[in-house]
């Protein structure tokens, strides 16, 4: 087993308790779909910031606003994403995001 400071966020979290789960979002996700060539990090993180938000998953959200801004997004452009979905996700969506961002942004200062 790898020392604590290899270990993924993933592994941190869930590792002992679901490693499948684990192996899939490391090697998968992170390992191939983030890394094809058809779309930027930066494209990447703008749909997957946008999905969250239209599902409601706040949850992972604050994660993904931060790999957003290691992107290339600035925060205003977060912002402007996060209004502009309020229209068609849905206001309460949209809200809950701004508070997610909110709490995101202000620990970058």
């Amino acid at each position: 087993m790898p020392d604590e400071k290899e270990l993924t966020a993933a592994q941190k979290m869930i590792g002992d308790f679901a490693p499948k789960l684990v192996q899939l979002n490391d090697d998968v996700l992170f390992g191939d779909v983030w890394e094809r060539k058809e779309l930027s990090p930066r494209e990447r993180s703008l749909i997957t910031v946008s999905s969250l938000i239209t599902g409601g998953n706040t949850q992972q959200l604050g994660f993904h606003l931060n790999k957003a801004m290691e992107n290339g997004l600035s925060e205003e452009e977060l912002k402007e994403a996060i209004t502009h979905l309020a229209f068609y996700a849905g206001w309460p969506k949209a809200m809950s995001a701004i508070m997610v961002a909110k709490e995101v942004f202000s620990k970058e200062k």
